[in-house]
């Protein structure tokens, strides 16, 4: 009997993509992305359950996980036109944050070092620390920027007696030296936290924050421009962090920190697949997914869209880099270049 594929186990990868074995180089060697999840919410403040993202965005989808998702509108299949596989998740003991965090740099540094993109399933934001660093440990301290979607700065200090929790990543990364105050560029901001001191924190550093009333004044798109040419001003990659929180709770409502008033799910997709278009994008996380939150599977499926936006524009790009192509998003579905294998048409 042929199996549907990998939807229903046992061997359970993001959309059927193939496993592979960290401690087996040769099982990633060649790779253009490696999937890996990371099951932590110890550094959630408010509600848990994130531990338990990695498994829904990997496997919340209708369609079967076979390892193939042809895009409609870049005309690539990322999970066949990139070799993408799966890692599976870092063991991430709950009651240990710094050891947990620990063992999730190191798996993301030896994925760059591979020469790889990390894609990294959350798990809470606390996260992004190792996610960024392990980038950083690799293609330079200072020479990787960041593009943060979130509701939240996640630039606190200390919180709760600790230096690490979800909302502190980002304070710590410039702290270290791995990623640049003035190369962080965050967009989604919104509501009643961080308080008076922490933003003077943030504009002494000389990072630039986009919270919504200027988002929704200037427009998406303008800032989004803006942005890009901070973060690739003397930058060799980009890293892209994305909270699902910095969507508005009616298109996320499964996530620890809600915040009314953000992004709808249309603009997080174009955001970024505009991002990974045309930004020189070195690694990817997708955090604060809590299923036990969530309802009918929308923030999941949310999430698991937003990793596949982002790998069909990273498809997209190298395909039009090689072919001195460019994608025009004004063309119409059925007059677009075919890019699939085997298809044809125009690429021109």
């Amino acid at each position: 009997m042929t199996r549907y594929g990998q939807q229903f186990g046992p061997d359970f990868t993001f959309l059927g993509v193939p496993m592979c074995d960290l401690e087996n180089p040769q099982s990633y060697a060649g790779a253009d992305v490696v999937i890996v999840g990371a099951p932590f919410d110890g550094g959630a403040s408010h509600r848990s359950g994130t531990r338990f993202g990695p498994m829904a965005i990997r496997g919340t989808d209708y369609l079967p996980h076979d390892g193939s998702r042809p895009s409609l509108a870049l005309r690539t299949d990322a999970l066949r036109d990139l070799v993408v596989v799966d890692a599976g998740d870092v063991e991430m003991p709950p009651g240990d944050i710094e050891k947990a965090l620990g063992g999730l740099e190191a798996a993301v540094t030896k994925i760059v070092a591979a020469g790889a993109i990390p894609v990294v399933l959350g798990g809470d934001h606390s996260i992004a620390f190792p996610d960024a660093k392990g980038c950083a440990n690799v293609l330079g301290h200072g020479k990787v920027s960041m593009i943060h979607f979130d509701a939240h700065a996640d630039t606190g200090d200390i919180t709760f007696g600790s230096l690490w929790g979800h909302g502190q990543p980002m304070r710590r990364l410039i702290e270290s030296g791995a990623l640049r105050a003035d190369r962080f560029l965050q967009v989604g901001l919104r509501g009643y936290w961080p308080e008076p001191e922490t933003l003077d924190w943030m504009a002494e550093q000389r990072m630039r924050s986009y919270e919504m009333t200027e988002i929704v004044h200037r427009g998406l798109a303008d800032c989004l421009t803006e942005a890009f040419a901070i973060a690739t001003d003397d930058c060799d990659g980009v890293f892209l962090s994305v909270d699902i929180d910095v969507c508005d709770p009616g298109h996320a409502p499964g996530t620890g920190t809600p915040e009314p008033g953000g992004l709808t799910a249309r603009e997080l997709l174009d955001s970024v697949r505009r991002i990974c278009l045309e930004l020189p994008v070195v690694g990817i996380d997708v955090v604060e997914v809590s299923p036990p939150y969530d309802h009918a599977d929308i923030t999941a499926a949310l999430a698991n869209r937003v990793v596949l936006e982002a790998l069909s524009a990273i498809a997209r790009r190298r395909l039009d880099d090689r072919e001195g192509t460019r994608w025009d998003p004004s063309r119409p579905l059925l007059d677009r270049p075919a890019a699939y294998p085997n298809d044809e048409g125009d690429h021109s």
